[in-house]
């Protein structure tokens, strides 16, 4: 197909912020595999067209709320609208969803590809296929590595990253950025949309407060959605310290210049997390109630309680067995030995 005809559409259904973040390394695959930016078809959920608006492979996003029901044949006229519209030369799906597929078959774009799970199979064009062994063994990220080998596209680096201009920051509003200029700041993750893989409040008052007595941070930006701003408040109270930052109202580009502005970022296994580390800013996650394993291909620093497992553990209290003694001193003696490699190098 000759290059000027062209036309690349990548569609990711799922709403999570850390899951289109593990995709990124797949789109900007495809992108490179046709040596041509791609539109990205995703939920406003994920606020793709703030985070990614200087990514160069991407071309633009275009929102799908996917909702379910009543609204399933609307969603479908309506991504069939818009590839007629656009023309596509290929369209790819990264999830097993098949509304795309049914409006790319009826738009009659020529290649529909998809893991082919489910009714899927039936309006792709593509013939290699994930399989249901797949779907229950592979996290979301290797589903997508596999249908990209399948489809002879090759993924040269497997971790996320996103990059934001100097010029795009300088644009993003703060109200509080002249109060922390001359301050060391941290960023605390401190809420998840899966309840179980939440930290306790008071395990991040205190850990806050020791890291302030220690003179590694004078400021903490505690971020966490809306939703969830009491999550933020309880940690606030129980710190009784002046040292926080309520972030529980900010937009993610708000949160994106935060994060930057901060030494380091230490939080619970979401979204945020996965931003930072994409953000190529130093990350601790907590991880004590799910897979470590899954975070093989990202830049995150996990903190493991003592005799860990690597599998899943669907209770809150089980973050408990993660202490403040030993999340403070992974911490400390990692930014020990960061400080005495640095000395190193510069000999």
């Amino acid at each position: 197909m000759k290059d000027n005809l062209l036309k690349i559409g990548v569609v990711y259904s799922h709403h999570k912020l850390g899951d289109l973040i593990w995709q990124l390394p797949y789109i900007e695959s495809i992108s490179a595999h046709y040596s041509i930016p791609v539109t990205l078809i995703t939920r406003p959920k994920t606020q793709a067209k703030d985070i990614l608006q200087d990514e160069k492979f991407i071309k633009e996003v275009f929102y799908c709320k996917f909702r379910k029901k009543i609204f399933y044949f609307y969603e479908i006229l309506k991504l069939y609208l818009f590839f007629k519209r656009e023309k596509f030369s290929h369209i790819f799906i990264l999830d097993k969803i098949s509304r795309p597929a049914i409006a790319a078959k009826l738009a009659k774009i020529k290649n529909i590809i998809g893991p082919g799970l489910g009714s899927q199979k039936k309006w792709i064009t593509s013939k290699s296929f994930l399989n249901s062994s797949d779907y229950a063994n592979l996290n979301y990220s290797e589903q997508s590595a596999k249908l990209l080998k399948l489809n002879d596209i090759i993924v040269r680096n497997k971790f996320p990253k996103i990059s934001i201009q100097k010029d795009t920051l300088e644009r993003i509003e703060l109200n509080f950025v002249s109060d922390i200029k001359n301050q060391n700041a941290i960023s605390l993750g401190v809420d998840s949309f899966e309840y179980y893989k939440m930290w306790y409040e008071e395990q991040f008052a205190e850990l806050a407060n020791i890291l302030n007595e220690k003179k590694i941070a004078n400021k903490f930006f505690l971020i966490a959605s809306p939703q969830n701003s009491h999550i933020v408040k309880r940690i606030i109270e129980i710190s009784k310290k002046n040292i926080f930052v309520d972030c529980s109202s900010l937009n993610l580009l708000q949160i994106i210049k935060v994060i930057k502005l901060s030494s380091f970022y230490i939080g619970n296994n979401s979204g945020p997390l996965n931003l930072s580390s994409a953000l190529n800013v130093k990350s601790y996650g907590l991880i004590a109630n799910d897979k470590v394993s899954e975070l093989k291909n990202s830049n995150i620093l996990p903190i493991l309680p003592e005799n860990y497992k690597n599998e899943f553990y669907r209770n809150r209290s089980g973050m408990k067995r993660l202490t403040v003694t030993k999340v403070l001193n992974h911490i400390l003696h990692d930014l020990d030995s960061s400080l005495k490699n640095d000395k190193t190098s510069l000999t």
